[in-house]
This record gives C-alpha cells, sequence and structure tokens, in this order.
C-alpha cells in the first residue's frame, strides 16, 4: 500500500480481480487454532488488523502467541515473531512440548523433561538426547516439518524499532514470497528512537506505527501488551482501560483479547458454595474479546491451562458462570 490517491471504483475494481482469480476470503484470514475464538473475530486473524493481547505475568501470553504461530505456520504460511524477552532455544521447548502434549492420553509429557534433555552435558545428536522423553521424537518430526515457515527476531529494546521490524517483515517476504504473519512479543518494548521519555506517548507512537504495517504489509500484527500495576492486584479483572498508554491502544487496535485466571475472575457465590469448583476454576484460563471490529466483543471464553506442557488446550466454551471486575476479598 502507498500513500497514492485512489477512489472506491478502483476499489471495487481490485476486488473483482481477486474474486475471478479464485483469491477467497480464507486468504485474507490466518485462524487461531483455538475452537471458539475464530468465529467470534470473523474466521481467524484478520489481514491488515493489530490485535493485541494482554495479562498478568504468568497468564500465559506467550503461550498463546505461540501456539498461534504454531497453527500458522503448520497451514502453510510464514511467521515471523520479535522476542523481547525470550530465547528462541525457549520457543523451539514450548514448541515440541505443544506437539508432544497435545498426542498425550497418559498425561506423561513434560515441558521439564524437554528442558532438562536440552540442558543435558551429553554430546551427539538432538535425537539422542531426546530418546528418554515421552513423545519427543515424534514432537521433533512435527515441528521440523514447519520449522523454516517460523522465523524468530531475537529483539532489543535498545536496538529493535518500527524500521527494523518492517526490515525483517521484508526479509522474510523476499525469502518465502508471502508475507509473514507478525507477533511483537511485547509492545512496550519496541525501541522509539529520540522517542518521548514519557511511556504513555512512548505507547502511542508503538500502537500506530504497528496499526501502520499491518495495513501497509496487508497481514495481521499480534501484539502482546503490558498492563497498569493496579490490575496486577490479586482479584482484580484486566480490562482494555488497564492497558499501558490504554487509549491510544483502544483506540488503534482491532482486537483486544484479556488473559485472566478462572479463580480471580469468578463471582463469589461459585467459590463459597461449591469448594470442588473453586478448585477447578484455577485450571482455567478466560480469554475475553474486550473490543472486536470484526463481530462480538464482550464474549469470555475459557481454555484450560496445561502450562506443564507449554500450552493451552485449544478447545474452548464460552464462560457459563458469572465473571466479576473486582472481588473485595483474597486468599
Amino acid at each position: 500500500m502507498n500513500d497514492e490517491l485512489s477512489t472506491i471504483g478502483a476499489t471495487l475494481t481490485l476486488t473483482e480481480d481477486r474474486m475471478r482469480g479464485g483469491r477467497h476470503t480464507s486468504e485474507r484470514l490466518w485462524p487461531t487454532g483455538f475452537d471458539g475464538l475464530d468465529p467470534v473475530i470473523g474466521g481467524g486473524l484478520r489481514q491488515g488488523s493489530l490485535v493485541l493481547l494482554a495479562g498478568a505475568q504468568g497468564l500465559g501470553k506467550t503461550t498463546f502467541a505461540v501456539q498461534v504461530c504454531r497453527t500458522v505456520a503448520r497451514s502453510g504460511r510464514p511467521v515471523l515473531y520479535f522476542s523481547y524477552e525470550h530465547d528462541a532455544e525457549d520457543l523451539v521447548l514450548k514448541l515440541m512440548a505443544m506437539e508432544a502434549g497435545e498426542r498425550d492420553d497418559a498425561h506423561q509429557v513434560r515441558l521439564t523433561a524437554f528442558r532438562e534433555a536440552f540442558d543435558a552435558t551429553d554430546t551427539g545428536p538432538i535425537e539422542e538426547r531426546l530418546a528418554g522423553v515421552p513423545g519427543a521424537l515424534r514432537a521433533l518430526a512435527e515441528v521440523r516439518a514447519y520449522a523454516e515457515r517460523l522465523f524468530v527476531h531475537r529483539s532489543t529494546g535498545s536496538r529493535t524499532d518500527l524500521a527494523a521490524i518492517r526490515a525483517r517483515i521484508d526479509e522474510v517476504h523476499e525469502a518465502t514470497g508471502t508475507v509473514p504473519l507478525v507477533v511483537v512479543d511485547y509492545l512496550q518494548k519496541v525501541l522509539v528512537p529520540g522517542g518521548p521519555a514519557d511511556e504513555v506517548e512512548r505507547s502511542t507512537a508503538i500502537v500506530e506505527g504497528l496499526k501502520d504495517l499491518a495495513i501497509d504489509i496487508s497481514a495481521p500484527v499480534l501484539a502482546v501488551v503490558a498492563a497498569e500495576k493496579e490490575a496486577l492486584r490479586s482479584g482484580t479483572r484486566m480490562r482494555t482501560h488497564h492497558l499501558r498508554g490504554s487509549s491510544a491502544l483502544a483506540y488503534e487496535a482491532d482486537v483486544i483479547l484479556v488473559l485472566s485466571n478462572k479463580f480471580d475472575v469468578v463471582a463469589r457465590h461459585h467459590l463459597t458454595y461449591d469448594l470442588g469448583n473453586a478448585e477447578r476454576f484455577r485450571q482455567w484460563a478466560v480469554l475475553s474479546v474486550e473490543k472486536n471490529r470484526f463481530g462480538r466483543d464482550g464474549v469470555d471464553l475459557e481454555y484450560r491451562k496445561r502450562f506443564e506442557q507449554g500450552r493451552f488446550e485449544s478447545e474452548g466454551r464460552e464462560v457459563a458462570e458469572q465473571l466479576i471486575d473486582d472481588r473485595i476479598f483474597t486468599e
């Protein structure tokens, strides 16, 4: 996309050409692989859209993002992951545990077992290191099948700005012939050269830049975002207004997703009268669709946490229980 003037008539012509050429709507969508979510947001992540993913530390934002990357890469499309906080090998471990965990009927797969195998002092090929880890060799084969489509950039807050992000996207496009899904983990760490000292102003510049980027490349940008400290209190449900730089984030984003611990946001009466449920709630995360330009918002979905396997179970459902914004008690 460029800055040249156009008309709706010209756009209609391009749309007709796309339809005649058999380029269907599915080409403009990147399914996340999470049941329940894709139908709500219009079939998946949409080209030219900016999607923000928020949640407190430890709630699985990176896990969720990596799981989406894996779905897209497995579908045959490239992915470019800008990792400001995680080493590429950590992402490999997550991917392998995800693959093994999905086929683990006996619940034996553990992310820690993969990590121990990777960290062992033994020499020799990776297959030998993983031979004793349940499901590991099949998982390795699965990851290798899409590994060349999943690009990871070790990003830093001192070097990786929007220009660097765009340059790496162009490299992947040239190498693969396809514009990648772009994931930024996380937004507030993107460098703004010579930018303002105020974090809200920096966040505004970054989110505006990422939105422009998504439109320019005609691909989705999924960005993990941080929250204000007040939203990190136990029993507080994170909302859009809790995001750092929230006014600009809320305005620019097409979709805003927020992860919460179900135990922290379910109404008190569900905890008081059914202690068995109270413990069960700890095993589930709530994914709230806070904003959605492509369908319904205000939708709360729940996914079972399998963090010992580096993943969420992808089968989701709408939350049946009452959720609240702030509980007046803690454990």
